[in-house]
């Protein structure tokens, strides 16, 4: 569904005087933030390696 000619104009407008704005161009100069790994894409692949290893790791005297 598309969106009203008046309305995606005053969008497109709006988006471009936030892009314009000092605020915007100082920003856009700033180094990244995140100097740390990225938390959500972890290199062993598990969101919580120590519930994955709890999981993996068989019970004692547990029958299969």
């Amino acid at each position: 569904m598309a969106l009203p000619p008046d309305l995606a104009v005053l969008m497109v407008g709006v988006a471009a005087r936030q892009a314009a704005s000092p605020t915007a161009m100082i920003q856009a100069h700033l180094p990244p933030v995140h100097s740390m790994p990225d938390w959500f894409a972890p290199a062993h692949g598990c969101f919580n390696l120590a519930v994955a290893r709890l999981i993996a790791t068989p019970v004692c005297g547990a029958q299969e």
